[in-house]
């Protein structure tokens, strides 16, 4: 990753950065209010050289024998020597062993100065304890500095600082245990949103697709909670999301001004990507800027592009390529002439085969002439073939994949299925980007699960006179459904 990668990433992650350094303060400040307090209180000792000492005439080695006795002194302090007095004296309810964690001695370097710290839970006792170790540590130096058969000791031990109660507790430190709860709170943060980063292979940003495709995405589509109750947002012009739409199709149609593409193929990686949601905005955003277009739904396994529109797609393209009807008796008018639409008909038990005939390709090349503008819904690419054969018989085909499911390796065999069967491939679409990353957009799932098996649908292989009746029908349902979605955008 470069630097601006990471600067990226920390940019979008912000917010559960904050939330994990306050957590981390958060459990420095409760760790610090569960421990008990503690004060700590020093006395100091100065050791001399006793007048009745035969070192006491020189001075200099007088000096260095207390400097090479001193440091052994203050590991006098724990003994139960010293600490059993103290104990009985102060009538304290611990054991030599449990005073000797909270007693300590030292000794500055080049000094005759012994330091005793007392730290216990009372203020007024820590002195008391400091002071009372103080003491009778220099009464057991002396008794051990003592000769056999002598009356004095060669040292001498005096409490020259007496330790005075302390006014606030040493501990526990609130202030800096709540920083380092802060700062450890921050580096747990960056390391999962970097870890995750780095173990995450989904398309999360667009430099994602670029790395891949060599290409910026034509759009970028945002996500949208109420899509799954109104997938046709263009139908509303003033929507923000639609304006994406409405740059999907401007970029569509500077991709190659030499070689225009009027047979579109709109495809994904996988399923629940929102390929068909964004090929029915897509074309409703086309026809409203005066083209004419037609709309073929070639999702002969799971087909959708029926159900948004809210027509009868029982008749539709596999009777045409059957040759059970003629091709204006399929083709049906949506929104009082906005579109045309090819449903896809009953669903075929060889749908790889029904695409991949001459009969498809002449449809194709039949509609090319009579519109200007041809949209072809498709499978997903990598579960079956169907998507790269219609792709290759079109003049193009857009990519659809899908923020934070579609991974990289998916998009990179579905490339290389386009690839494989020469296909044009016109640009990627991101869909579903988080609304906080993208001011506008709009992207809609596929739905769960994609079905492999076939079954023949309602009237599949009747002839052509049965279909007419049908065919009636199909044109009343779908003059229902584009009234209620018209006046429910007039409303």
């Amino acid at each position: 990753m470069r630097l601006e990668d990471y600067w990226r990433v920390l940019r979008m992650q912000w917010p559960l950065l904050v939330i994990t350094t306050i957590i981390g303060a958060l459990l420095g400040l409760g760790i610090s209010m569960l421990q008990p307090k503690a004060f700590t209180a020093t006395a100091q000792n100065f050791v001399a050289i006793s007048s009745t000492s035969s070192v006491n005439d020189n001075i200099l080695g007088g000096a260095q024998f207390i400097q090479q006795r001193v440091n052994s002194y203050g590991q006098l302090v724990t003994s139960p020597q010293v600490l059993d007095p103290v104990i009985a004296e102060l009538g304290l309810p611990l054991t030599a062993q449990q005073l000797g964690t909270k007693v300590s001695a030292s000794s500055p370097p080049l000094t005759v100065l012994i330091n005793v710290t007392a730290t216990y839970g009372d203020a007024e006792m820590t002195a008391r304890i400091a002071n009372a170790t103080a003491k009778q540590l220099g009464k057991t130096i002396e008794s051990l500095e003592t000769p056999a058969g002598a009356s004095a000791a060669p040292v001498k031990v005096t409490l020259t600082d007496p330790a005075e109660t302390p006014t606030s507790p040493s501990a526990p430190k609130t202030l800096l245990n709540t920083l380092l709860g802060l700062l450890l709170g921050l580096l747990a943060g960056l390391a999962y949103v970097l870890l995750r980063e780095a173990l995450d292979t989904t398309i999360n940003h667009e430099e994602d697709v670029v790395g891949i495709t060599g290409a910026t995405p034509l759009a970028i589509m945002g996500n949208d909670a109420s899509a799954k109750e109104r997938p046709l947002v263009a139908l509303d012009q003033k929507a923000v999301r639609s304006e994406a739409f409405r740059s999907l199709r401007t970029n569509l149609q500077f991709v190659d001004v030499d070689h225009p593409a009027k047979v579109i193929a709109v495809t994904s990686p996988l399923s629940k990507e929102g390929k068909t949601t964004t090929t029915c905005n897509l074309a409703i955003t086309m026809a409203q800027a005066g083209l004419r277009v037609c709309l073929i739904e070639t999702d002969l396994r799971r087909p959708r592009v029926a159900t948004y529109l809210g027509i009868e797609g029982s008749v539709g393209l596999t009777n045409y390529l059957a040759g059970q009807v003629a091709l204006d008796d399929v083709l049906l008018d949506w929104g009082r002439g906005m579109l045309t639409v090819l449903p896809s008909g009953p669903i075929p038990p060889n749908p790889s085969e029904l695409l991949a005939s001459k009969n498809f390709t002449a449809l194709l090349a039949e509609l090319r002439g009579r519109f200007d503008m041809v949209m072809v819904d498709t499978c997903p690419l990598l579960p079956v073939t169907d998507g790269a054969i219609t792709s290759a018989a079109a003049d193009g085909a857009v990519l659809i994949v899908r923020h934070g499911k579609t991974r990289k390796e998916q998009l990179r065999r579905a490339l290389d299925s386009l690839s494989q069967v020469d296909a044009r491939v016109l640009g990627t679409v991101v869909n579903f980007v988080p609304t906080k990353r993208r001011s506008y957009g709009y992207g809609y799932g596929y739905g769960y699960g994609y079905g492999y098996g076939y079954g023949y649908g309602y009237g599949y292989g009747e002839t052509a006179d049965t279909k007419s009746g049908r065919r009636h029908k199909s044109k009343n349902q779908s003059d229902t459904g584009d009234s209620q979605l018209l006046s429910s955008k007039d409303g």
